[in-house]
């Protein structure tokens, strides 16, 4: 095999490990396009919910996990690269990823491509046991190390956040067309590919401190038991807030989210007072106004007597892998 169809099989193969990169309501928003030893990553805005995200900065954080299982598959198979981002994509693609060489295949590359399909995105409760500082600072470096900041809330900024969640569900609730598209994407079986269907949601929302967004859809997950008192809660968050800042957003929380799972520490983001104006502005003050936060986290202790929650539908291969050489 010739180095060029090296480097093609491995372009498909990232963009195909790609497809299990988590997104916003499992919309997966993207579309590769392998050509010229080039992978190429593009936002779909067909896929992108209008109501709820009309900037378009969570299908750019969507696109940028993608972008990051991407690099994850290609670590994996001993291939070094360069990464350009266009800050002003416009038409154009998100991201270019161009391999150069090939070197030793690393042991930890291994490790994290085998949490792509290990991790889930659990909206059950967490167990009562803390998760060690050590662990902590484990992954607020792996977030720095990726271009992002988390930022670890303090006692009294939980309640804070606990009132932007609450304050942010109520206006998200009063928006029929917000609450419409929601439905859209939510619930059932979700045989067209994407979509959270009703195997990865509670049967009811779970009594935490910090309440999760509730979608009027009741799944067959059992909620457990709790309050989640050993929960951590945190901000994910970047230093600007261009659709670059964003998509490196993205990245950072694939990278956190994989590290999160390799130290069995269930990882759940909280959108939604990202998505309303006001309660971002009460996050953004968490920070002390010293960065523009991509999300809020709440990271907590598997509970050993859950069994991983289903996967959730992938859309095939074809419909977001184009090959045109």
């Amino acid at each position: 095999m010739s180095n060029a169809e090296e480097v093609k099989k491995a372009l498909v193969q990232a963009a195909d490990a790609a497809r299990f990169a988590p997104s916003i309501h499992n919309t997966q928003p993207w579309r590769w396009v392998v050509q010229g030893g080039e992978l190429r990553l593009f936002g779909v805005t067909e896929r992108q919910l209008a109501e709820q995200d009309p900037e378009g900065r969570m299908l750019l954080l969507s696109c940028g996990t993608a972008l990051h299982h991407a690099q994850v598959a290609l670590e994996a198979e001993g291939w070094r690269y360069e990464i350009s981002r266009p800050e002003t994509p416009e038409n154009g693609p998100l991201a270019v990823i161009r391999p150069t060489e090939r070197e030793a295949i690393r042991p930890e590359a291994t490790r994290h491509f085998q949490m792509l399909q290990v991790r889930r995105t659990d909206r059950r409760t967490v167990t009562d046991e803390a998760i060690p500082e050590s662990v902590l600072a484990f992954l607020t470096k792996a977030a720095e190390e990726a271009g992002a900041k988390l930022h670890v809330l303090k006692r009294d900024q939980v309640i804070e956040l606990a009132v932007a969640v609450e304050q942010a569900q109520k206006a998200q609730d009063t928006d029929d067309r917000l609450r419409a598209e929601t439905a859209n994407w939510v619930g059932g079986e979700r045989e067209e590919g994407t979509g959270i269907p009703a195997s990865a949601l509670p049967e009811e929302l779970p009594l935490t401190t910090v309440a999760e967004r509730d979608f009027s859809v009741r799944g067959t997950l059992p909620a457990g038991g709790g309050h989640d008192q050993g929960a951590t809660y945190a901000v994910l968050y970047g230093t600007g807030d261009d659709s670059a800042d964003w998509l490196r957003g993205g990245e950072a929380l694939s990278r956190l989210w994989l590290t999160a799972a390799e130290q069995a520490v269930s990882l759940l983001p909280l959108s939604g007072p990202v998505e309303i104006p006001s309660s971002r502005v009460a996050l953004r003050q968490m920070l002390g106004g010293l960065g523009w936060p991509f999300l809020a986290l709440r990271l907590g202790t598997l509970d050993p007597a859950h069994s991983a929650p289903p996967k959730t539908p992938r859309l095939p291969a074809g419909q977001v892998i184009e090959i045109l050489d």
